[in-house]
C-alpha cells in the first residue's frame, strides 16, 4: 500500500487552509450543520478513532471500535477553539497515522475490526485504512 498519498493530502490541504479566513471557518449555514471548523474537528476525531483501530486490530481482532461523531464534535466544542489549533491537531494526527500504517506488517493488514454501532460488520485493516483516506477526502471537499 502507498501511504504517501496521505502525506500528500496533508501537505496540499494545509496550503488550501491558509486561504480560508476565520469568518469562513466559523460560518454555519444552519445550527444543525457543521462549520468548516467543526468538519475539520470531526476529521480529528476520525483520526483519533482510526489510530486506535489501526493499533488495536494488530493484536486483538474483531474489537468493536466506534464513536458517535455528532456527540464528539459537540463535546469537543470545536466551534469555539482557535482554528489554528484544530489545523495543528489535524496535521499531527494524520502524520501519526502515516507513521502507524507504514509500520503495520503486511500480514496484519488482513486482521479484522468491527466498526459498526448496531449489527456487527467485520472489515480488514487494509479496508479500514483505505476507507479512512476516502472518508478524509470526502469531508475535505466540503471545506
Amino acid at each position: 500500500m502507498d501511504y504517501q498519498i496521505l502525506k500528500n493530502i496533508v501537505e496540499e490541504e494545509l496550503l488550501k487552509f491558509e486561504e480560508i479566513n476565520e469568518e469562513d471557518w466559523a460560518h454555519k449555514i444552519s445550527p444543525e450543520k457543521w462549520s468548516k471548523k467543526e468538519i475539520l474537528g470531526h476529521l480529528c476525531d476520525s483520526a483519533l478513532s482510526n489510530i486506535r483501530r489501526f493499533v488495536i486490530t494488530q493484536y486483538k481482532e474483531n474489537e468493536n471500535i466506534v464513536y458517535d461523531q455528532d456527540f464528539w464534535v459537540k463535546a469537543q466544542n470545536y466551534q469555539n477553539i482557535p482554528t489554528s489549533d484544530i489545523i495543528s491537531l489535524w496535521k499531527i494526527l494524520n502524520l501519526q497515522i502515516v507513521h502507524v500504517v507504514e509500520n503495520i506488517p503486511d500480514e496484519d493488514l488482513q486482521r479484522t475490526c468491527d466498526m459498526t454501532k448496531t449489527e456487527p460488520q467485520i472489515f480488514t485493516l487494509e479496508f479500514i485504512i483505505n476507507d479512512y483516506i476516502s472518508h478524509l477526502q470526502h469531508h475535505l471537499k466540503a471545506i
